[in-house]
């Protein structure tokens, strides 16, 4: 499938969908609570979806009534999936879930499409051998196809949590397990995902204490109570829009965002300001508006998923600007540095890659063919770009904003957009 995009001036209020990394964590969490849970406002895209695949798998049941989840979940002891279980192209069904199996009596096969087969699992495996667990990739190559076996018990081990996804697995599940777990951090990026995890676990009443997330301790023979709540909006996929509006000169208001949500990437919303746009808060709406924005550098450790939609904001900078201190994001869905430099280049970008990100300079795009590399974040990026430059751009497998963001097109066009799939 292909996005047509023209250069458009956008204005108007966009509603943004419910958090991924909220609605994920909720349906883990509630299959893993004895008795009912709701869940509104849930985002209904292709990752979470997978998420209730994997959790049903393990025996949970999730209805979706009029926008909302009703879960009966199955507690503490997961069942056996009867058959291998597919997570799709969700990376963090994924990684939530290795942990997940390891609470079952019996043996868990994972897979994916052919992106999650080449994505990094090695750390969380080991780690769950290390706490009573067996777990292998059937390759030896730390990507899925993986066996888990449980149950594990707990214990000691080390974590090189290179994205945050090895913790939050751990987090999620340890106090589940029959012992006391203790987490040693070696490496530990994009923290504010684990405070939205820690977030959960205090909602939830779990027990657990950490040294400067350097250390993380969770008492065992714990349980998750049934619970409900409501999502807030996806400050990832707000991004867009406030890349947008900044960079374009024109005013968007974006709705359901949640300035007290621990969500990493509320963070962008203060880069800009920072790089000149102007930015008003208005209880759980954001009025963004565009201004002359200037270079700078930006690390974008805690906001990995962001870069791709910054690298399009730093070719409308005046001057240089860097984006450094994202090694991690050469390990998503494609290898986003690499990706966005190649296809940015394409459109007329002056940028070049570092080990750990990029450096732009002010550029003049133009319209052209581009290349999405099935990767949601990269096409809405892409798309943002050729919303704001000459001629037409058009971005291939545009499918994979079901992903994240099934209503992309449709939030574009409802501000006035040129966009169409093709």
């Amino acid at each position: 499938m292909f996005l047509k995009v023209e250069k458009s001036d956008l204005s108007g209020n966009i509603n943004i969908p419910g958090s991924k990394s909220h609605t994920i964590r909720s349906l883990f969490l509630a299959g893993l609570a004895k008795g009912t849970s709701t869940i509104r406002n849930p985002l209904l895209s292709a990752d979470a979806i997978s998420a209730v695949h994997v959790c049903r798998a393990f025996g949970s049941t999730y209805d979706l009534n009029e926008e909302s989840y009703t879960v009966n979940g199955i507690g503490a002891y997961p069942q056996v999936p009867e058959n291998v279980i597919d997570v799709g192209n969700s990376g963090t069904s994924l990684r939530l879930g290795l942990m997940t199996a390891a609470l079952v009596e019996g043996c868990t096969v994972f897979t994916g499409d052919y992106q999650i087969r080449k994505r990094q699992i090695g750390p969380l495996v080991k780690a769950i051998n290390n706490l009573g667990g067996t777990a292998f990739t059937t390759r030896g190559n730390e990507s899925a196809p993986v066996v888990i076996k449980g149950r594990a018990t707990g214990g000691f081990t080390e974590l090189d949590s290179v994205t945050s996804q090895y913790l939050s697995s751990i987090l999620l599940n340890a106090p589940l397990l029959e012992k006391d777990t203790h987490v040693k951090i070696t490496r530990l990026n994009e923290i504010p995902y684990v405070e939205i995890t820690l977030w959960w676990l205090d909602k939830l009443g779990i027990k657990y204490s950490h040294n400067l997330m350097k250390e993380f301790f969770i008492p065992g023979s714990q349980q998750y109570k049934p619970f409900e709540c409501t999502i807030p909006g996806d400050f990832s996929s707000a991004t867009f829009f406030m890349v947008h509006a900044a960079i374009s000169g024109n005013e968007l208001v974006l709705t359901n965002l949640d300035m007290s949500d621990p969500q990493g990437d509320k963070a962008v919303l203060g880069i800009l300001e920072d790089m000149g746009a102007e930015i008003k808060y208005d209880d759980k709406k954001v009025k963004i508006k565009g201004k002359s924005l200037k270079g700078r550098e930006i690390d974008m450790n805690s906001i990995p998923d962001a870069l791709p939609a910054m690298a399009v904001a730093a070719c409308f900078a005046k001057g240089e600007t860097r984006l450094v201190n994202v090694p991690q994001a050469r390990l998503k869905e494609t290898d986003r540095i690499s990706v966005m430099c190649s296809e940015l280049t394409k459109m007329g970008a002056d940028i070049s890659e570092l080990p750990d990100g990029l450096i732009i300079r002010e550029s003049k795009l133009h319209g052209t063919s581009v290349n999405g590399h099935d990767d949601h974040r990269v096409v809405m990026s892409l798309a943002i770009a050729g919303l704001n430059c000459e001629g037409e751009t058009i971005i291939d497998t545009a499918e994979a904003m079901n992903v994240t963001y099934p209503g992309f097109v449709e939030s574009v066009k409802s501000c006035g957009g040129k966009i169409q799939l093709i």
